[in-house]
């Protein structure tokens, strides 16, 4: 992490092994030698593996290196946010169209690793009936059964009623598996010839 590395006159060791700028192994050296060679170049001396005997250090941009360090720490927080949990709403009486469009909604940030908070949200007297909410949820777990998992079974929260769906890939993985059943064999039908001759 940034900050957590000695540098330059904060080194105290007496020798180090030495990582050039390009990478390159220089071998043990006295630390002011190494230090030296390194603002020559106008450059720093990092300790990278403080641990190892001799410490490993390397010349390097140390500023530039925090910067990149804090670029790639703040890219993963950004992606660790987006794979999050989304929210859908629904009303008790809504209408087909909005029901298939929500839906897919709900499918896509599925496929794409989201949780999805789903929301049934009463408005007056509809609160009193709580099974219209639990029959819109029931829909939507049986359309999406084959990329879905319950996560948290349907429950009242005030005036609304929540369950959160996760994504299933092992669900899904094993519908494309599926194949359509080979028929089996053909029965071999014996047919018996029935002979009317007279003996």
């Amino acid at each position: 992490m940034p900050g957590d590395h000695r540098v330059n006159d904060r080194i105290r060791v007496d020798t180090v092994r030495l990582i050039d700028q390009d990478g390159n192994q220089r071998g043990v050296m006295a630390t002011r030698e190494a230090l030296a060679l390194a603002r020559s170049l106008d450059l720093d001396l990092v300790e990278i593996a403080p641990t190892a005997q001799p410490p490993v250090c390397r010349i390097m941009d140390y500023g530039k290196f925090k910067f990149d360090e804090a670029q790639k720490a703040k890219e993963s927080r950004r992606k660790s946010l987006n794979v999050g949990v989304k929210e859908m709403k629904y009303r008790p009486k809504i209408g087909a169209g909005d029901f298939d469009t929500k839906t897919r909604l709900v499918e896509k940030f599925l496929s794409e690793g989201h949780k999805v908070k789903v929301t049934i949200m009463f408005r007056g007297r509809e609160s009193a009936h709580p099974e219209l909410g639990k029959k819109i949820l029931d829909r939507i777990v049986e359309r999406l059964d084959e990329v879905a998992k319950v996560e948290s079974a349907p429950k009242l929260d005030g005036r609304n009623m929540i369950m959160v769906l996760g994504p299933d890939r092992k669900v899904r993985a094993k519908s494309s598996e599926v194949t359509k059943a080979p028929p089996p064999p053909a029965a071999v039908v014996a047919t018996t010839e029935v002979s009317n001759e007279e003996g």
